[in-house]
């Protein structure tokens, strides 16, 4: 077993509502009069009202123009918000940065060598021994995968902490010659942010946060065949989006037996779920996981919220989701809960939770 001490999300100050959003990217990008009323529909169906961004929107002409470009910025504005993100989970846990033992970040929007944990070095007071596993191309699996192997490593060293770090600059990956559907929704579906969580072994925990989330277990799925559903294609240009179609039905077809299946190998079923943290893969991706799980839509109420405050942030917008869900909608003491993602490959990441307090 390993506990969660405390997760925290920050976030850029550049705040936009989507409709100047959509405008400011037609002329960002020139769209002609056909394609600029596609991309408002588009941007409407998307189920976001606000979006943070690592830049102004009006230095955006300059910051994509290439790639070079556009990564310098990925990696000084990523260490600035990582080492943000990083403070604010270490003091709400109470805890020094150099008691840290085990520093894993994940990323997918940005390259950087050496990797940002590194490079968070310079900036925070961590121990020169410290652990550090950079992880890259997860995508937006990668807050779930996260948190499951960051337990695992805690699972052969009780007496650790741990912190892992999701950053995620997704604006800076915008193709502006690529009018293809795939970027013409993640242009109105993808923000900026972090977010990092404080995690800790059994014994640590007795010690430093005994009313810590206890994370219980996990299980890792990867569908054979899939491994164009969802992606980066890499070229002169960056990033380029590959995003399928086929994604909601492989929620709708899939998720629900994967569930099932991890649930009963600890003796539970889905009806003993008291909370669901899931990443905000979009309004298609969140009706069919909410048809696969059975479950009403407010079920995944704190996800929608999400959503529609800061968009989707990729590998950090399920730690934003789990933060708002133990601020906002705090479960009951001792209640069941599931944290899930799915993300390129195409696979799921599920992990099993339990709220802090109430019998054992």
């Amino acid at each position: 077993m390993s506990v969660i001490a405390s997760v925290r999300g920050v976030l850029p100050g550049h705040r936009y509502a989507q409709a100047e959003l959509t405008t400011g990217l037609a002329e960002l990008v020139g769209l002609e009069p056909e394609h600029l009323t596609v991309l408002e529909q588009v941007h409407r169906n998307a189920g976001v009202e606000h979006r943070h961004l690592a830049l102004p929107l009006e230095d955006y002409a300059e910051a994509t123009a290439d790639f070079g470009r556009s990564n310098d910025l990925f990696i000084e504005i990523a260490t600035d918000l990582g080492a943000r993100a990083v403070r604010e989970a270490l003091a709400a846990a109470g805890i020094r940065a150099r008691d840290v033992d085990l520093l894993m970040t994940t990323t997918i929007t940005g390259l950087a060598v050496p990797s940002l944990d590194a490079r968070l070095m310079a900036r925070l007071p961590l121990r020169e021994d410290l652990r550090r596993v950079p992880v890259v191309g997860l995508g937006c699996v990668g807050g779930a995968a996260g948190v499951a192997r960051v337990h695992e490593w805690l699972a052969g060293h009780p007496d650790g902490v741990a912190v892992l770090l999701a950053v995620e600059l997704c604006s800076l990956t915008l193709q502006r010659d690529d009018t293809s559907t795939a970027n013409l929704v993640a242009s109105g579906l993808f923000g900026d942010g972090a977010a990092a969580v404080v995690m800790m072994g059994d014994r640590a925990a007795e010690r430093l946060a005994p009313e810590g989330v206890e994370v219980r277990a996990s299980r890792s799925r990867l569908y054979p065949g899939t491994e164009r559903a969802m992606g980066w294609d890499v070229g002169a240009t960056g990033l380029r989006i590959v995003l399928g179609a086929e994604v909601p039905d492989l929620v709708r077809t899939q998720v629900r037996g994967d569930v099932d299946r991890f649930l009963t190998a600890y003796g539970l079923d889905r009806s003993q779920v008291g909370w669901w943290v899931a990443h905000p893969g979009g309004p298609k991706v969140l009706d069919a996981l909410a048809e696969a799980l059975q479950v009403p839509a407010e079920a995944l109420g704190v996800t929608w919220r999400s959503l529609a405050r800061i968009g989707n942030l990729s590998s950090a917008s399920v730690l934003h989701v789990l933060a708002d869900t133990l601020r906002d909608a705090p479960p009951e003491p001792g209640s069941a809960g599931v944290l899930l993602a799915m993300g390129p490959g195409f696979c799921l990441e599920t992990v099993l939770l339990r709220a802090p307090g109430g019998p054992r």
